[in-house]
C-alpha cells in the first residue's frame, strides 16, 4: 500500500511526459497533495476546477440512470492531456487522481495504465 505521497511520486515519475499530479477529493474540491506544476499549471485551483467535471458526470449519469461507474476522464488540449481517474478502492470514495501530461512526449494507454495501478496501491 502506498501513501499519498508514494503515489504522486509515481504518478510523476513512471508515467513519462508528466507534467503534474495530485490526488483529489471531489467532495471538498480541495487537492489532498500535488506534485510538479508550475507558474502555467496551479494544480489547486486545476484539482478545484475538475472537481466540478467530476461532479457533473456523476450527477448526469445519475439522472440518465446509468449504473456503471467512471473509470477515468480525458480532457484533451493543445498540448496536454488532463486525465482524472476515480478512485474506487474501499478508502478511495470520493477521490480521484489527476495527472497533466505533455501530449508531445506521453503515451496516453500506458498514463491509464500507470493510474489504475496507482489507484490499486493508494491507501488514504
Amino acid at each position: 500500500m502506498a501513501s499519498v505521497e508514494v503515489s504522486l511520486k509515481e504518478m510523476m515519475t513512471v508515467v513519462e511526459g508528466s507534467l503534474g499530479a495530485a490526488v483529489v477529493d471531489y467532495t471538498t474540491g480541495m487537492a489532498l497533495g500535488t506534485l510538479g506544476g508550475g507558474k502555467d499549471l496551479d494544480l489547486t485551483i486545476a484539482a478545484a476546477g475538475n472537481t466540478d467535471v467530476i461532479r457533473a458526470k456523476v450527477r448526469t449519469m445519475g439522472e440518465l440512470g446509468l449504473k456503471s461507474n467512471i473509470e477515468d476522464i480525458l480532457i484533451t488540449l493543445e498540448k496536454q492531456y488532463h486525465l482524472m481517474r476515480l478512485i474506487t478502492g474501499r478508502n478511495g470514495n470520493g477521490l480521484f487522481l489527476y495527472l497533466v501530461l505533455d501530449k508531445e512526449r506521453s503515451n496516453l494507454a500506458m498514463a491509464r495504465h500507470q493510474l489504475r495501478r496507482v489507484e490499486e496501491q493508494l491507501e488514504v
